[in-house]
């Protein structure tokens, strides 16, 4: 995407990183960069203002869930290798439901309504 406008920093590269900015995960540099593109363009102050309402209401209607400590830990180290550069192993997909019995989405059916 992009306004139309000449930028220093171009649209599709705001766009491409906005959940970084939002979530403040880049560098103070960057998001600096990001705020000046920002000032200058309106499009893309439109949407960074359309994620961050829809981050806020995710947040107030989901984020009073407690996570099982097991699940964090294995988000954690699965996250941790793949920081770590190994290779990931491909798990199953697992259901609520299965108690830990493995299920498949090939052929998976929507449920009734």
């Amino acid at each position: 995407m992009s306004c139309g406008e000449s930028h220093e920093t171009d649209c599709s590269e705001v766009l491409d990183h906005l959940y970084e900015y939002l979530d403040k995960e880049m560098p103070e540099g960057d998001c600096a960069k990001f705020q000046v593109h920002f000032d200058e363009c309106s499009p893309c102050l439109e949407k960074y203002g359309l994620e961050q309402a829809v981050k806020k209401l995710v947040k107030r209607c989901c984020g009073q869930d407690d996570v099982p400590a097991d699940l964090r830990a294995k988000v954690m180290g699965r996250i941790d290798t793949i920081r770590s550069g190994d290779e990931v192993p491909e798990q199953p997909v697992l259901d609520a439901g299965d108690e830990g019995r493995p299920t498949s989405l090939e052929g998976a059916n929507p449920p009734a309504s």
